[in-house]
């Protein structure tokens, strides 16, 4: 009795019987998380955080304080709340003594930062973008009253202004019985003296600001200038400058945000009694102060944030818009 033995070779093997589709096994497929659980935990937990803050204290704490400015609250339980519509601000307009001058000062604050500050700042700005020798020690030593905070800035020029050790009064020798020359009490000159403290620390925040400007105008254009025989003031007056207009965008709303929010100097000095009124102390000695005016003090706030809005959002409007004709 024979058998027949058969071999199958493995191509054969591999070969399905016909009518018979090839069984495969599907592999499941998923959108690939870039982000895991706890990555979005954390994502949200670092984004939520500061926007909740922001809204909390910035746009919560404004709204609170335009409403507040129509009532009058000693700030002792929120029962004691009463509206009274305009009467805080016809008040403030006919009845205070120190709000008009607060606002002259608040101007002049603005008019010296921009005269005198800025130009320096911008002065100081060329001359170090030219990579002169030891710039980053010059950038250094102009920039570090911005870095220093202002209560130390007036602690220090309280210094120098002391009648009597003071650095001024020594060098001209009004340091003497019947010569004295009170920089911080005298009315007529204290305003003067906090602004040239102010001053000296602004000037360092406007060289920067000009320094980052100036390292973003095209080296050709300094190029094409200097062939066409402009010298260095042509160079800068016809070519630099006009490409600074974003720049001076940044400087004027800038320096207006100083002039309104200025604060920490005269508090320091003299708490921005005799001669030294601003609307900033005004509103802190009416919310803070021993009286407790919340809602007198919240119609100056919101004095102040009109004033704020009315400067910056016609020049911010006028310049967008001279930008997107260009």
């Amino acid at each position: 009795m024979s058998s027949e033995t058969t071999t199958k070779s493995p191509e054969a093997a591999a070969v399905p019987p016909p009518g018979h589709a090839p069984e495969t096994k599907r592999v499941p497929r998923g959108h690939k998380r870039l982000l895991t659980r706890r990555d979005r935990i954390t994502l949200g937990f670092m984004a939520g955080v500061p926007t909740v803050l922001h809204v909390a204290l910035v746009w919560v704490t404004a709204l609170a304080s335009i409403a507040l400015a129509f009532t009058t609250w000693d700030g002792i339980g929120f029962d004691s709340i009463k509206w009274v519509g305009m009467d805080n601000f016809k008040q403030l307009f006919t009845d205070n003594p120190q709000f008009w001058p607060a606002v002259e000062h608040n101007i002049i604050w603005f008019v010296v930062l921009i005269a005198i500050p800025t130009p320096l700042g911008l002065f100081l700005a060329v001359q170090l973008d030219k990579k002169i020798r030891f710039s980053r020690v010059y950038q250094t030593a102009f920039f570090l009253p911005v870095v220093v905070s202002l209560a130390v800035t007036g602690f220090v020029w309280q210094l120098v202004y002391n009648p009597d050790t003071g650095l001024i009064n020594s060098l001209i020798g009004a340091n003497k019985p019947g010569h004295y020359i009170d920089w911080i009490g005298d009315p007529h000159l204290n305003l003067w003296a906090v602004l040239i403290a102010a001053s000296w620390r602004h000037t360092g925040y406007m060289m920067i600001l000009y320094l980052a400007g100036l390292k973003g105008v095209d080296p050709s254009l300094r190029e094409a200038s200097s062939l066409d025989g402009a010298n260095e003031w042509q160079t800068f007056k016809n070519v630099i400058f006009p490409t600074l207009r974003p720049t001076n965008t940044v400087v004027l709303v800038v320096t207006i945000i100083e002039a309104l929010r200025a604060f920490d100097l005269v508090f320091v000095f003299n708490k921005g009694a005799q001669g030294t009124e601003l609307l900033s102390i005004l509103i802190t000695n009416n919310i803070i102060g021993e009286s407790s005016r919340i809602g007198y003090g919240s119609a100056i706030a919101v004095v102040l944030l009109v004033i704020s809005l009315a400067v910056i959002i016609p020049y911010l409007i006028a310049t967008f818009r001279k930008e997107r004709r260009a």
